[in-house]
């Protein structure tokens, strides 16, 4: 088992790596790029397939398949590490799995609603593509946001994005509060 999770966590970093590189214009061609989508790919692809995990132009299944590796990877760590696992602690590496990956969407959506902020406060023209990208993936936050909160009250824009940050943080930290206390809860499950 501790061959296998050690396996697991190396592939996890390869695919980490070719999430990483595919950022980056340039990287697509060449020799390593070729030898990591062959490694990953098949992977990747089988995530890529559910339309559930696409939201506008934020593709979340690297995000998934990554967790579904880590889950795997603690399972096979508990099992060398004790010799055997309990469906109590199955169950609370799946909620601390799916917490790993809702706590990076959430915290992914506050840094985007942040860097929305700053380019607000100076006025920034949002010309450039990287700004395009930062308005395109936080226009669609700050209106269900702002909508589920003020209905249908107009809002500043500025108290809007404020509001938006505020509400993900508190989110955040009562879904971190109560996924402590469930997963504790479960791994001390006798079964």
């Amino acid at each position: 088992m501790g061959v296998l999770s050690f396996l697991v966590n190396i592939y996890m970093i390869i695919l980490l790596i070719r999430i990483v590189l595919t950022w980056f214009q340039g990287f697509g061609t060449g020799g390593l790029m070729e030898i990591l989508a062959k490694i990953t790919d098949p992977y990747l692809n089988w995530f890529r397939r559910f339309p559930a995990l696409r939201v506008g132009v934020l593709d979340l299944s690297p995000i998934v398949a990554l967790g579904v590796l880590s889950l795997v990877h603690r399972v096979f760590s508990t099992l060398a590490f004790y010799g055997t696992i309990t469906l109590g602690i199955i169950l609370a590496m799946i909620l601390l799995t799916a917490w790993s990956a809702v706590s990076f969407f959430l915290g992914f959506l506050i840094i985007i609603l942040v860097l929305r902020l700053i380019a607000h406060l100076i006025n920034h023209d949002g010309t450039s593509p990287f700004w395009r990208i930062i308005e395109g993936i936080s226009q669609p936050v700050l209106y269900r946001i702002n909508r589920f909160i003020f209905r249908d009250r107009i809002v500043n824009y500025l108290s809007g994005i404020i509001i938006s940050i505020v509400s993900l943080g508190l989110i955040y930290f009562v879904l971190r509060i109560i996924v402590s206390i469930l997963s504790s809860m479960l791994a001390r499950l006798p079964f």
